[in-house]
């Protein structure tokens, strides 16, 4: 079962060599070096991808993203909160599907749930649930010939 050790590795493993240029997340899903497969951590390491995605281009600083215009209009000690601007700007962060960032009596009070437990739920909820898109027909006739010219070099029938 994926514990802390596990998120904070998925996360430290991907992040870096997203940040060096790499272009492919590997191993959503596998725990112990890939001798398993868990749906909960698949879950929680798609959701891990969309955060590395979400900080690879890197963060604009222009006077917009800094609400340079917001801090000269409200000005020092005053609400920053209630301001328009920081509602919008907390919208463009990355959004955790299942990261809980309640205050400890509102976690608890919803059940107290792990990471782990609501990644299995959504894990569960997708496989009773998801009906895959059938493939457009050029291309599952591409794979079937790809399929047939690679058993044909290998002698399979």
């Amino acid at each position: 079962m994926a514990d802390a050790q596990s998120g904070h590795e998925k996360t430290i493993t991907s992040l870096l060599p997203a940040l060096a240029g790499a272009n492919l997340i590997y191993g959503l899903g596998m725990l112990e070096s890939g001798v398993t497969i868990d749906y909960a951590q698949l879950v929680m390491d798609a959701e891990f991808a969309r955060m590395v995605k979400y900080c690879v281009p890197g963060i604009p600083v222009t006077d917009e993203t800094l609400s340079v215009d917001v801090i000269a209009e409200v000005g020092p000690f005053s609400d920053f909160l209630s301001h328009d601007d920081t509602l919008k700007g907390m919208r463009g962060q990355s959004r955790s599907k299942f990261i809980d960032r309640r205050v400890r009596e509102e976690w608890a009070a919803a059940g107290s749930t792990t990471m782990y437990e609501r990644a299995l739920l959504e894990a569960r909820r997708i496989l009773e649930t998801h009906v895959p898109e059938p493939l457009p027909p050029e291309v599952a006739a591409k794979l079937k010939s790809i399929i047939e010219a690679a058993e044909n070099d290998l002698g399979v029938h």
